[in-house]
């Protein structure tokens, strides 16, 4: 396998470590951010040489478009960028805080744009080069209790989607990856929880609340092979467009796309009948 050179946001913990771990296992070099001199450290201990840790805030567009630039510079030409970083947020719609789904947004969303935006020159240039972001299974399905992060994860995959059409003309690559269940801290210190209010949601959500909360340590997903999974896809010819990792996922996913096939056949008399009697179709 050639080696590669990565950027994976995120790798202090979860699955941004486990994708880091497997790159560096295969024998590539990984540029990885973090919040903390602290991390930095561990993260660099994992392979002296190869690991070279970044301290960055995705929110911050002009440190994010320093980092790449300087990591294009000092670390070598990136082959691989992993937009990693995000976190859970837990809610209600009509519980959760407007200022917290923006938030939930500026991280999952914008953060993951400003990694890729500032990547993409240089590989366009090069006219290789893969692209990857980590939405979630929440970002083709979705769950009660979790408006605002399954909104911020279809916003990135619609963007990933059309991203990928308009750079294949480059010979680069775009993958969503959507991971189910992982044993991460995902549901603890990477999870914001809304504060509940309104009694009248209860009965939905409080088991829901208990159930992922009880699910902490005993996940169905192994960090391990996700981090192979994604290593493999990154070393292919044809990469797929979507990731789907676990096969809770796989399931939930089919199930709700499933859902929408069923809502376009039975509604689709009523679809057709909102044409003009001549126009053009695109």
């Amino acid at each position: 396998m050639q080696k590669q050179k990565w950027l994976i946001t995120g790798v202090s913990a979860g699955l941004g470590r486990a994708f880091a771990q497997a790159a560096l296992a295969a024998g590539h070099t990984v540029a990885g951010t973090v919040r903390s001199e602290e991390d930095l450290r561990a993260f660099e201990g994992l392979q002296p040489g190869r690991a070279h840790g970044r301290i960055l805030d995705v929110t911050d567009d002009d440190a994010v478009s320093r980092v790449v630039a300087e990591v294009e510079q000092s670390v070598g030409p990136l082959d691989v960028v992993v937009a990693n970083a995000g976190y859970g947020l837990e809610g209600t719609f009509e519980e959760t805080p407007l200022a917290e789904v923006r938030r939930q947004f500026e991280v999952n969303v914008f953060g993951a744009v400003a990694t890729l935006q500032a990547a993409l020159p240089h590989m366009r240039r090069r006219r290789r080069g893969h692209l990857m972001a980590v939405t979630s299974m929440g970002g083709l399905m979705a769950v009660p209790g979790m408006s605002a992060y399954c909104g911020s994860k279809f916003a990135l995959e619609g963007i990933l989607e059309a991203l990928g059409k308009e750079v294949t003309q480059f010979g680069m690559h775009v993958t969503a990856i959507e991971p189910g269940s992982f044993r991460t801290d995902w549901a603890g210190r990477s999870m914001t929880r809304a504060a509940r209010s309104i009694d009248d949601y209860d009965e939905l959500f409080n088991p829901i609340r208990e159930t992922r909360q009880k699910a902490r340590g005993n996940q169905l997903g192994n960090p391990a092979k996700a981090g192979e999974a994604v290593v493999h896809i990154a070393s292919v010819d044809r990469p797929p467009a979507h990731l789907v990792l676990g096969s809770d996922a796989l399931r939930l996913v089919t199930a709700a796309r499933a859902a929408v096939d069923e809502d376009i056949r039975a509604w689709e008399a009523l679809s057709r009948s909102t044409d003009f009697a001549e126009g053009a179709q695109l």
